[in-house]
């Protein structure tokens, strides 16, 4: 869910606004074994009388705006038809009568809407390119970057179960290493990483070299590597910190244009290949004939890695033709939304920000942008199972213990109506029982 996408990537200056370490620590630091005693107001178990208000509060806020949300649904698909039917005139005054109800600051459809109609108003003024280009360029501060993160992970366990069970496996075949190489494609602020070091800092005999290789798509402007440089430099600091021995190998550059020579791979070093959530913004077949979805998977199994650890977004609106991909966007981007709804206040300033830089810029790019320029195509896990078995990889069972706490986490702590579940060696992640990601591990065949 969290992720940064490769257009719509959250532009943090980190030399105007670096944040502390001890703000860093704040949200990085939500290791495993800390969940259990999460104080989070909003993943707290609540008393029984407290259930029941909630539960009052949720029935009369779905009475009070059943009748606007059936309408606004309508309404969304009845103007993506008009405009896929170029009745410029029937899709304004549809997107008049939806304006009327739609705000960024009402309830989950209601928000949602708002975003959904600034993006059809673009794609009829031909202006979806040029916008999503504009929204990339945004910025707002790390800071604020990471009290929303933190918001994130604190009411929702996607994120946090995937880096759970990612590290503990990492944690468990490395367990005699004494050179670690984490090749990580889509890196970003680099989160995934301070736990683990935490954990091979502890090591009876004392820690291992650690090399963290860490790739993202460069930014726009003079200084393409700045955020995969700053990550590097964060990463140095923490394993400076904890004693652990590290170096780091900054790449920004599109996926498929790495060779293995520039990953710098030693004979005797451990190499572990991590994608979080990202391989969804990789062109596919439909835009370039060398799928860069197959060169980046062909690229993996190139490198030989001892563990391949692979997240995806689960979706089905990559389909080439508007209505079909609107209407599947916005079934999955309704359920997005009620899980903000459900478990996070609307007044809090982290949610807005969460549902405007981040969810609301995917649902930008996939209604007002095509081509190349649509870069939000996520695929099922299934499908991305058929992509990386003709790589030549071959998946590896899930850790049934750590399956077992990864549920029990998320019962514990979180929002009833989250659900983890297993199917073909995928650990799943939904929402009332809408499946939104997926993560597996592969081995070269």
């Amino acid at each position: 869910l969290f992720r940064s996408g490769r257009r719509h990537k959250v532009q943090a200056s980190f030399n105007d606004d670096y944040f502390e370490m001890e703000q860093y620590d704040d949200v990085v630091l939500l290791c495993n074994n800390e969940l259990k005693g999460n104080n989070c107001s909003n993943t707290e178990k609540s008393s029984p009388e407290e259930e029941r208000r909630r539960q009052h509060r949720s029935r009369r806020k779905k009475q009070n705006s059943l009748a606007d949300e059936v309408d606004l649904m309508t309404l969304l698909n009845q103007c993506a038809q008009a405009v896929s039917s170029f009745d410029l005139r029937g899709a304004n005054e549809l997107l008049r009568q939806i304006r009327q109800h739609a705000s960024p600051y009402g309830d989950s459809i209601q928000r949602l809407a708002h975003h959904v109609a600034n993006a059809l108003e673009a794609r009829i003024a031909g202006t979806g390119s040029t916008v999503s280009t504009n929204l990339v360029d945004a910025k707002f501060s790390a800071s604020d970057f990471l009290k929303a993160y933190r918001l994130y992970v604190s009411a929702v366990p996607f994120k946090r179960m995937s880096f759970f069970l990612a590290n503990c496996s990492i944690a468990k075949l490395a367990e005699k290493a004494t050179k670690i190489h984490i090749i990580d494609f889509g890196v970003f602020l680099g989160l995934q990483w301070p736990c683990l070091i935490q954990h091979l800092s502890k090591r009876p005999n004392g820690p291992p070299k650690l090399r963290i290789t860490g790739i993202d798509y460069p930014q726009q402007g003079f200084r393409p590597a700045q955020r995969v440089d700053a990550t590097g430099h964060r990463l140095s600091g923490y394993c400076a910190r904890f004693r652990v021995p590290f170096s780091y190998n900054g790449i920004a550059q599109k996926w498929e244009t790495i060779q293995p020579e520039d990953l710098k791979i030693e004979k005797d070093e451990l190499v572990i290949v991590n994608c979080m959530s990202r391989s969804g913004t990789l062109l596919d077949e439909t835009v370039e004939a060398n799928s860069p979805r197959d060169a980046f998977l062909a690229l993996v199994r190139k490198l030989n890695p001892s563990l391949f650890i692979h997240g995806v977004v689960n979706g089905t609106f990559n389909a080439p033709f508007f209505v079909t991909r609107f209407r599947e966007a916005l079934f999955h981007y309704s359920s997005v939304f009620d899980v903000f709804d459900e478990t996070i206040p609307r007044e809090a300033h982290e949610r807005f920000l969460i549902e405007s830089e981040v969810y609301g810029k995917e649902v930008f790019n996939v209604v007002a942008c095509e081509g190349a320029e649509r870069v939000q195509r996520p695929e099922t896990y299934k499908q991305w199972q058929v992509r990386t078995m003709k790589a030549g990889l071959r998946q590896v069972a899930l850790d049934q213990e750590l399956m077992e706490e990864a549920k029990a986490m998320v019962k514990a702590n979180y929002h009833k109506d989250f659900m983890v579940d297993v199917d073909r060696h995928w650990m799943l992640q939904g929402w009332k029982g809408r499946t939104f990601c997926a993560l597996s591990f592969w081995q070269p065949a």
